[in-house]
């Protein structure tokens, strides 16, 4: 079994932590007087700091202790939280990214430049130092504020013998609570083993510490915030002012410091005495139980052991219609009921696979509230972020692959939707403008859109640059949806000059070919005047689906069964009556229908009975025509070849029992070719 990797893990937490802190940033940007947010950005700050030097990454603990430091001066009423400081911390939390990702790259002088920044935006807020203090009477009735009183606590610590191995510094330790306050540091060196029985990675030292601060309890709880569970610690405070001089008691400690040995001697009365306040046992069972019972509750997988599993699912799935067809094929009564055993048990396995693989978009989305609050800066415009449908759940890889174009719409909604401030004002609008990012389930896909209420697509300036570009002829005669999908061509761009949010013709053209490649489809919605949706059509899953398999000819073809309705059979009547205008009544409305025997030129004769599957991806609604229903197939989705790429009909294929191929057809595209047949019978009656 592989061991994990402590830096792999830390780099894993580390993002995690950047994403919390991130958040409440985010948060806080609208909530500057909000407390709790001011703390939880501190907590994870200072969890940052201390896991880096936890684990050697030395330059992002000295770095992070600056904003930590900013951020505790807020938590104390020094200085005030901003939008200035928010922005600096921000720029300061992608340099800590790079530092958890590449610790040993030359960042030049980057941290100066970001650690100026963030002086400026607290130095500015600072109060003005007194020059001189006089002396203001409290108002009758108020108490005047007591000087803040200086504690004196006795530390005594041991950590676990593997504890440098895990990657904990214990010399990181006692640096931080020298920051405490004045501290006087002993080891006990006599757990050390002789040296034949010396293992050298083991830790065999412990420490007795005294400490005198203004600091309170929880600052020392602090310092061992992450090493809490596993060590032995005793925290004691020491009454008197001459605590800091008390020498421990152990016998076998080494030598006292110069400064502490040549203190003067206290008479045995004065000698103070010591009060317990709390002492953490070795093994803390109760705390220990349910930390581990926690952890025992999420597990952290990584995503290439899900990918490796879900192809073993795949295959598996594959021979068990293997197996499923042998089975009806025999008159075995034993070998049916292990096959229909084996059916039921690798259908509820791949279920339960696929909702391993499920991520809610929230985890999408969440990525787009940092690019608006830098866009909005460099903008200058007020621009709010609204998102609808987080808990909508997709398949981890269309999550994936969906950030990169996500990522150019909405760029492109805030550079060429988006008005102005001012433009908005005249135009009778609010000020701020809205972003939408939404997500919905509509039978086999997940919908994606991105609105905005701003100027909308100008169609002329559109025509105008793909008829400069070549793309169409002059006059050439367009729908308006075709108008509108030219703005996804290569090289394709209305802005007037090049900037660093748009203009270089690009983006749009990676986000029809980034979902292409996910068997999706874009639909675009412009109003003038009053904004764009451009709507983003996936498939849930790219791994394994519950199909309908039919028959076309000899040909055997998949269906998606969440996009199939209702199956109907077509008389020969029927049929021949609906030769001409191939729709279909159905419950008093009209359904168009394609024939698939005619759309694949199979070149035979149709069957007497043919059926007809109604699919449906949402609203709209199409017949299709076959020969014969086979029955639900667990399909294991298979890329198309190359050669295969413009091949619209079909997004994938899938292997049967048999060994033969079968290819799933692309509803979606079967539904426009439907709503298109339709169209051209409406203007030809």
């Amino acid at each position: 079994m592989s061991t994990l990797d402590p830096v792999a893990v830390f780099r894993t937490e580390a993002a995690e932590c950047l994403e919390a802190i991130e958040a409440g940033l985010l948060d806080l940007t609208h909530q500057l007087d909000n407390k709790d947010l001011v703390d939880a950005v501190f907590r994870g700050l200072h969890t940052l700091k201390g896991s880096g030097a936890m684990f050697g990454f030395e330059a992002l603990a000295a770095f992070t202790h600056h904003c930590e430091t900013a951020f505790d001066r807020v938590r104390k009423g020094e200085v005030a939280a901003t939008s200035e400081l928010v922005a600096a911390v921000l720029s300061a939390q992608d340099h800590m990214r790079a530092l958890v990702d590449q610790p040993d790259a030359d960042h030049g002088d980057i941290g100066h430049k970001l650690l100026a920044q963030l002086q400026a935006a607290v130095g500015g807020k600072e109060a003005a130092p007194a020059a001189t203090p006089v002396a203001v009477p409290a108002p009758a009735g108020v108490r005047e504020a007591p000087a803040k009183k200086k504690n004196s606590w006795r530390i005594r610590f041991s950590l676990p013998a593997n504890s440098m191995a895990n990657g904990t510094n214990p010399l990181g330790l006692l640096d931080e609570l020298r920051d405490l306050g004045e501290c006087t540091v002993r080891a006990n060196t006599s757990a050390i083993p002789a040296l034949d029985e010396l293992v050298p990675t083991d830790l065999h030292i412990s420490w007795d510490v005294t400490l005198t601060s203004e600091q309170d309890r929880s600052a020392i709880n602090d310092v061992f915030i992450f090493v809490l569970d596993d060590m032995e610690l005793s925290v004691e405070e020491i009454d008197g002012p001459t605590a800091a001089a008390v020498a421990p008691a152990d016998e076998k400690a080494a030598p006292a410091p110069v400064a502490a040995a040549s203190a003067a001697p206290v008479p045995p009365a004065a000698v103070p005495e010591f009060r317990p306040v709390e002492a953490v046992p070795a093994k803390r069972e109760a705390p220990a139980a349910v930390s581990q019972a926690k952890a025992a509750e999420n597990v952290r997988v990584p995503a290439e052991r899900l990918d490796e599993l879900m192809d073993r699912v795949g295959e598996l799935v594959i021979a068990q219609s293997r197996l499923s067809q042998l089975a009806s094929a025999s008159t075995d009564i034993a070998l049916r009921s292990v096959s229909e055993e084996i059916e039921r048990l690798s259908g509820e396995l791949r279920d339960t696979m696929m909702v391993l693989r499920m991520v809610p978009v929230a985890t999408l989305f969440s990525r787009f509230r940092r690019l608006v609050h830098d866009l909005a800066r460099e903008t200058g415009k007020v621009i709010e972020l609204v998102t609808e449908g987080e808990s909508t759940e997709v398949d981890k890889t269309v999550i994936e692959r969906l950030a990169d174009p996500l990522v150019h719409l909405v760029r492109n909604s805030i550079d060429h939707g988006l008005e102005t401030p001012a433009e908005r004002l005249a135009s009778g609008k609010i000020e701020a403008g809205t972003v939408t990012l939404s997500a919905r389930q509509a039978g086999g896909e997940v919908i994606i859109s991105i609105k905005d209420d701003g100027r909308g697509i100008n169609r002329e300036r559109v025509r105008a640059k793909a008829e400069s570009s070549g793309l169409i002829q002059p006059g050439q005669p367009l729908s308006d949806s075709e108008l509108l999908q030219l703005i996804f061509a290569p090289g394709f761009s209305t802005a007037a000059a090049i900037t660093n949010l748009s203009g270089r013709g690009v983006g749009m053209d990676v986000v029809k070919k980034t979902v292409e490649a996910l068997r999706g489809a874009i639909d675009i919605v412009s109003v003038p005047g009053q904004g764009s949706e451009v709507s983003l059509r996936i498939p849930l899953t790219l791994a394994i689906i519950d199909g309908l398999l039919v028959r076309v000819g000899s040909g055997r073809y998949v269906i998606p069964l969440s996009a199939v309705e209702e199956c109907l059979e077509l008389s020969l009547e029927e049929d021949l009556r609906s030769r001409g205008r191939s729709f279909i009544s159905l419950r008093d409305s009209l359904v168009p229908f394609l024939r698939l025997r005619d759309l694949f030129r199979t070149g035979t004769k149709p069957d007497v009975h043919q059926k007809v599957v109604v699919i449906s991806t949402g609203t709209e609604r199409v017949g299709l025509v076959v020969d014969q229903i086979i029955g639900d197939h667990q399909t294991v989705i298979k890329s198309m070849s190359k050669l295969h790429n413009n091949v619209a009909t079909f997004s994938g294929a899938t292997i049967l029992g048999d060994g033969s191929v079968a290819l799933i057809l692309d509803v979606g595209h079967l539904v426009a070719a439907g709503q298109q047949q339709e169209a051209q019978l409406r203007v030809a009656g």
